[in-house]
């Protein structure tokens, strides 16, 4: 992203020393596109391109060959870029189709006199924000065709689905899964987080509902909590999920869901694992732990972003020291949960 300012983002290319090379050398870096606005997906796609999210528009390019540039394809464009939650998260169903997060313009639905109306005029529907959108992709692609056919909403009720993943293997494979960002509480242990797993047409709360399917303040004796989808795992307040990454069961991580939790109460990568349903569940495997500061080792780390690279290694971003780091086993083998 760069920043929170408009245009200060860019798509760069990492290339890291060889595993025999002096531990000075530094990765090499190359800019292979600037003047992006606020991104936050990077996905490679079923077609092996790689998708880019920015605040408005999602694009896609081939993976350039060394010292080429990038060759940008519009996806999808004027989808909306403004408000509290304007970044788009992106994943691919197993069909092919693109999900997309188009977040809530407020942070419950309050005008601006900070009344709470009912209904949420961002769930109408000449909006639909705070929801989960699928994109229909031709494929194959038509030459001289937009390359998507279809895109509307697929789940409503979400405030903001920063982390998005699809199970790749397993009982539960090709299953959508979202991690709530729910609304700002100033209590340090309300409202939960929310780990969903999306189902078409499923309304998971957004702004009358939280938790275990609670009214959320405002909306008592209005909200019609019952009829909402509850979530498959609430997760501590404000560890505030930014980023999900759906590891294989032949990857290091054995299938494990693995989330960064970027917020005041997070501030570490987690893991779940796969239950015997395929799906992910029972406590946390943190893998980076309580990224508190340490004057004598490490600064405050707030993670962002997740990655496996080739070789199966864990690639971190974090943004308050504009970091990207990377987790190597401990070759003293030591407990996973503490490496």
């Amino acid at each position: 992203m760069g920043s929170w300012m408009p245009r200060q983002g860019r798509l760069l290319e990492l290339r890291l020393p060889a595993p025999s090379a002096a531990a000075t050398q530094r990765p090499q870096v190359q800019v292979l596109a600037d003047k992006l606005d606020r991104p936050l997906a990077l996905v490679r796609g079923p077609d092996a391109q790689i998708y880019i999210g920015e605040a408005g528009r999602i694009w896609r390019t081939p993976v350039p060959a060394a010292g080429q540039p990038i060759q940008a394809q519009k996806v999808l464009d004027q989808l909306p870029d403004d408000g509290a939650h304007p970044l788009k998260e992106i994943t691919f169903g197993p069909d092919g189709s693109l999900y997309v997060n188009i977040g809530s313009l407020t942070d419950r639905c309050q005008d601006a006199q900070g009344a709470l109306p009912h209904p949420c005029p961002e769930r109408g529907a000449m909006q639909f924000r705070g929801a989960v959108w699928r994109a229909v992709l031709r494929s194959p692609a038509l030459q001289g065709q937009a390359p998507v056919q279809q895109f509307a909403p697929f789940a409503l009720g979400l405030r903001n689905s920063v982390a998005l993943a699809t199970l790749p293997d397993g009982p539960a494979a090709g299953s959508l899964w979202q991690a709530e960002n729910n609304i700002d509480y100033r209590d340090k242990n309300e409202p939960p987080e929310e780990l969903n797993e999306l189902l078409e047409g499923a309304d998971y709360g957004w702004p009358y509902c939280i938790g275990a399917q609670r009214p959320a303040r405002g909306y008592e004796q209005r909200a019609r909590c019952a009829a909402t989808q509850a979530p498959h795992m609430r997760w501590p307040a404000h560890t505030a999920p930014l980023h999900l990454l759906a590891t294989t069961q032949a990857s290091p991580f054995q299938g494990q869901l693995l989330a960064a939790w970027h917020g005041p109460q997070g501030h570490r990568v987690v893991g779940f694992a796969r239950q015997k349903d395929g799906k992910p569940g029972g406590k946390p495997i943190e893998w980076l732990g309580h990224w508190t500061a340490d004057g004598k080792t490490r600064p405050l780390g707030r993670p962002t972003g997740l990655a496996l690279n080739h070789a199966g290694q864990l690639m971190v971003v974090e943004d308050y020291n504009r970091t990207l780091l990377m987790l190597l086993p401990d070759t003293a083998g030591a407990p996973a949960a503490q490496r």
